[in-house]
């Protein structure tokens, strides 16, 4: 287990993700103490990791940027038409959004109150995306006008103002249901109205991942749900938590993985189930729980940290 500046990568992991956590319950402003009580280290261990709040925030922004970045990018790089690449990486960015709810809350919508640093490094993430979305400009036919590169960056901007108005207004908001309206935003001034028409109401595609390039956050590709097993800290909390007290219930299994919001508990056990990695037990426990979980074969070489997961 590596070490930074005397904290152990856990213990960083774990103030990093009170850090996003906190900010979902208490805003932009959430103190110093209350990151510190939900991580679970001491103030000392925090001030070692990080000099200040804004510092903290930062390396919050990096762990979610480079989440995101690793379900997005290997997406978008499956795919070798511009049309079909934004959609690829558009439904990875949603699907990691429902995933680490406070993660991508921190992305989308809590950056915007940081420092200038915080913001500085939001706006390379925001040109990144721009660039990729003005290659749009060498689609469509030769005749069509092509738009000026800053219609791109209006394209992403009018993108995340959605999400972010998703997900301020509903604290356990999804975002999937938004991708035909979004991909429409992004391909209409490229394709034209009849192309973003059609997109309203297209599927969300099944994503791909090119040659020699990992499933999103290096972990393994479930081919028969079609869905990336990924082990975050949380996600090993909550796998061990099972694993120790087979039949836990959802409100168990949170209070031993110290999840205090129990409709992410429910959406977190829901996706692992969906996994095949947990399954309900279906037997009665004195407790009088409504779901019993324990874990599938293929939770237990997950937790494990198998490789070959996806062929267990």
């Amino acid at each position: 287990m590596g070490v930074v500046d005397g904290v152990d990568e856990a213990q960083r992991t774990r103030i990093l993700e009170a850090m996003a956590q906190a900010m979902v319950e208490h805003g932009p402003d959430v103190a110093i103490a209350e990151v510190i009580a939900r991580a679970g280290v001491s103030s000392g261990a925090f001030h070692e990791a990080f000099h200040d709040r804004e510092a903290c925030l930062l390396a919050t922004l990096e762990c979610g940027v480079e989440r995101a970045r690793k379900a997005v990018v290997p997406a978008y790089d499956a795919e070798s038409r511009w049309l079909d690449a934004i959609k690829a990486a558009l439904a990875s960015l949603l699907a990691f959004l429902e995933r680490e709810p406070a993660m991508g809350r921190v992305l989308v919508v809590y950056a915007m109150s940081g420092g200038e640093r915080v913001l500085r490094r939001r706006v390379e993430v925001l040109e990144v995306l721009a660039a990729a979305v003005d290659l749009g400009r060498l689609e469509g036919p030769q005749e069509r006008q092509r738009p000026p590169a800053v219609i791109a960056e209006g394209a992403v901007g009018a993108v995340l103002a959605v999400l972010q108005n998703r997900l301020l207004t509903d604290r356990h908001a999804g975002v999937m249901d938004l991708f035909g309206s979004l991909v429409s935003i992004i391909v209409l001034p490229y394709l034209g109205a009849g192309v973003a028409r059609r997109e309203l109401t297209r599927p969300v595609p099944r994503i791909r991942f090119s040659a020699g390039i990992e499933p999103p956050d290096g972990g393994s590709y479930d081919e028969r749900h079609g869905r990336a097993v990924r082990l975050t800290y949380r996600t090993a909390i909550v796998l061990r938590s099972i694993a120790d007290y087979p039949g836990a219930s959802n409100r168990e299994v949170a209070d031993r993985a110290g999840i205090v919001d129990q409709g992410q508990i429910s959406k977190l056990l829901k996706r692992l189930h969906a996994c095949g990695l947990i399954v309900k037990d279906g037997r009665a426990r004195t407790r009088g729980a409504p779901n019993s979980w324990r874990l599938t074969e293929r939770g237990e070489l997950t937790l494990r940290g198998s490789s070959d997961v996806s062929r267990a």
